[in-house]
């Protein structure tokens, strides 16, 4: 009851409406708008070395954690309605007082009031945890309380046409469970476990000054499991996690590119306390092909061509990806590195249609010439000599 009594004597007394300038019936809206101006005004940042701007904005902080928490700012009501009416006073616990702030003679339990009241189902001790930082059945409720499996990060390397078509894999996986041995409780087998005499059974500890900036957090000692063995389990040392691992089958879609991030649900490590399972993530990595490349939907090749092909035209056949070859329409003049376009010829979109595969032509110069060649290419220079390219790069 220390802890219960310090939360009368010191919160009981302060008037958070006031402290944010705000009437007791003001809307939500209204409290969060005086809040944000009154933490702008005040703010550390702002106000460097300006201890009372400081102290203010504490006050503003820890007012607006209370009051501007619709379920907090509830209980903190009823609250400052009993003591209105005589119910709380320095040093009155909640085994009972007696006196006339209820009208009476005699004494009463406040525990009792507070249950018909329905201010706080467990009584006085709970409804300052609930407004001040969670009272130890809540904590108890949120440490067994089901809980998400971890997500689990895998990778696959997979083929190029496979990434094109898609593919099933098998992916070995190691992820975090419960201890074979203990089934996570952290206790040697055939032990008794008791009570955690740190957080004494809550689950958790809160650390801090209190108010708006106190830090719940998990116990350090039962990890939030509110019980504690005298022998802790030989296999994980008390911890309660081990390992798992376990070969599943995931299906890698379609089109997928390089570098992409896939989500298996429910795939991940398994829940704890009846908890669902969290997601696998797979990262894909395509290895590249011999010939083709990929731009996005579209299948990219680079074909080799003669000069003579690009200069006088010519029709060639190209290879596609899975399928026959494609008579490829090359007109007379064609510059080197001009991409053509085949539609239907490329990676599976999302909508189940192709995308396109783009020829990139690209002049290829002899290493060597016989002499045929050579005697028609210099013919070939000789009738261009007075044609020369370069002229343009010595124009002012």
């Amino acid at each position: 009851m220390a802890e219960n009594e310090s939360f009368r004597n010191d919160w009981a007394t302060k008037d958070f409406y006031q402290v944010l300038g705000v009437a007791k019936d003001a809307s939500a809206a209204d409290i969060k708008k005086a809040y944000r101006k009154l933490a702008r005004e005040n703010h550390p940042d702002s106000n460097p070395g300006d201890d009372a701007k400081h102290e203010t904005f504490k006050a503003v902080a820890e007012a607006y954690d209370v009051v501007g928490d619709e379920a907090k700012r509830s209980t903190y009501d009823e609250f400052r309605s009993l003591q209105s009416r005589g119910g709380f006073g320095p040093g009155m616990g909640g085994g009972g007082f007696s006196g006339g702030g209820f009208g009476g003679g005699g004494g009463f339990n406040l525990d009792d009031l507070l249950r018909e009241r329905g201010g706080a189902g467990g009584g006085i001790g709970d409804m300052f945890g609930d407004l001040f930082g969670g009272g130890r059945a809540r904590g108890q409720q949120q440490a067994s309380r089901p809980r998400r499996g971890a997500d689990v990060e895998s990778s696959a390397t997979i083929g190029f046409t496979d990434a094109l078509d898609g593919v099933t894999v098998s992916l070995r996986l190691t992820s975090d469970a419960a201890c074979p041995t203990c089934q996570g409780t952290g206790g040697k087998p055939g032990t008794r476990p008791h009570i955690c005499p740190e957080c004494e059974g809550a689950g958790f500890v809160v650390s801090g000054s209190g108010g708006a900036f106190a830090m719940q957090e998990t116990c350090p000692r039962c990890g939030g499991r509110q019980l504690v063995y005298d022998e802790a389990c030989p296999t994980c040392h008390g911890s309660g996690r081990g390992t798992s691992a376990r070969t599943i089958q995931a299906r890698i879609p379609a089109g997928v590119k390089d570098g992409a991030r896939i989500r298996l649900k429910g795939k991940g490590a398994p829940g704890e306390n009846g908890g669902p399972a969290g997601d696998l993530f797979v990262k894909v990595k395509v290895t590249p092909h011999r010939v083709f490349g990929r731009k996005d939907d579209n299948l990219t090749i680079d074909v080799p061509v003669s000069f003579d092909e690009v200069a006088l035209g010519a029709e060639i056949k190209i290879p596609t990806l899975g399928g026959a070859p494609v008579t490829l329409k090359i007109p007379a003049g064609t510059p080197n590195g001009r991409t053509f376009r085949v539609r239907g010829k490329g990676a599976t979109k999302r909508d189940g249609s192709k995308g396109d595969l783009l020829a990139t032509v690209e002049v290829q110069v002899p290493a060597s010439l016989d002499q045929t060649a050579r005697e028609a290419l210099e013919s070939y220079r000789a009738a261009t000599a007075g044609k020369p390219l370069r002229v343009g790069l010595f124009e002012a």
